[in-house]
């Protein structure tokens, strides 16, 4: 089996600040770094590094050329993004503080430009016994999800960014979704309590989609699972962190090729975990991400 990510590809500019712009401020930055990025291609260069055998699916301008290299150096298949001439590749202004945390300003791009002749074409060589994953950075969302049921995938949804257009999905479609408490809460409608039990939400987001598997990233609090028969938590692994851009990104791209590879869900959300670890020790989004060897060896 093969996985299918059908996602965005940014070109990511990270300003290293004090603290995050304010209303009416003009900030100096201590540092600036370009880097790959995207969700699609960070959690395709995670499957790659993780082992699992990845395509990558989307669209660029010529202008980010270098990051179709860095998806071949993980591994990653890319003969099915498609390169435009007319539309800047997507990118990303990043803001990353001196606790590690950061905000990010989104630019659609090439990300936007997606039609339905592409995502026929793309699902051409793909059948029932791969999988599909996405995100919520590129357009025709609806039809991706619509052609990879036609070919009986399994479909995979990290719905970020959380917007109104996650919820005009055919979400009863979905077989595993990965998300954070924020965004179980908005596909459940559900105002923000004071305190949030993630695992409440957890088990409410099953109910409301019985057939799909729902893990749910609860930042210092770990991870829970639940599915038709088991109920697992994982705890998270502490370090300093340096960067958070890419950890979500990392755990979904970690645990799924667990999945793939047959490990069982507690396996898989340790291995995603460890992951995720590493990778907010170092700047950076698509370059932060571990390769297997180094989270195995990770203690």
């Amino acid at each position: 089996m093969k996985i299918l990510s059908f996602g965005s590809l940014n070109i990511d500019y990270v300003y290293s600040v004090p603290h995050f712009v304010k209303k009416g401020e003009t900030l100096s930055a201590k540092e600036l770094n370009v880097y790959t990025g995207g969700k699609g291609l960070n959690q395709s260069i995670a499957l790659a590094r993780a082992g699992v055998e990845t395509y990558q699916a989307g669209a660029i301008g010529t202008d980010g050329m270098f990051l179709l290299e860095q998806l071949k150096e993980a591994g990653v298949k890319t003969d099915l993004v498609k390169i435009l001439d007319d539309v800047r590749t997507g990118n990303a202004i990043i803001q990353n503080d001196d606790e590690g945390d950061n905000c990010i300003v989104l630019f659609g791009g090439a990300n936007q430009a997606i039609t339905k002749e592409q995502v026929d074409e793309v699902f051409k060589d793909f059948t029932n016994e791969d999988y599909l994953l996405i995100q919520n950075e590129i357009n025709e969302l609806s039809y991706i999800v619509e052609k990879a049921k036609e070919e009986g995938m399994k479909i995979i949804l990290n719905p970020s960014p959380m917007n109104e257009k996650i919820m005009k999905l055919p979400l009863d479609q979905i077989d595993y979704f990965i998300l954070n408490e924020i965004e179980a809460m908005q596909i459940l409608e559900m105002d923000k309590p004071e305190e949030i039990d993630g695992k409440y939400i957890a088990s409410l987001l099953h109910e409301r989609f019985k057939d799909a598997t729902i893990v749910l990233t609860l930042g210092s609090e770990g991870s829970v699972c639940i599915s038709d028969d088991e109920y697992v938590e994982q705890s998270i692994y502490k370090v300093k962190a340096i960067d958070t851009t890419a950890a979500g990104d990392t755990y979904t791209g970690y645990f799924i090729a667990g999945i793939l590879k047959g490990k069982t869900i507690k396996e898989s959300m340790d291995i995603a975990s460890k992951a995720s670890a590493i990778a907010v020790t170092r700047q950076g989004a698509a370059p932060s991400i571990p390769v297997l060897e180094e989270v195995e060896e990770y203690k």
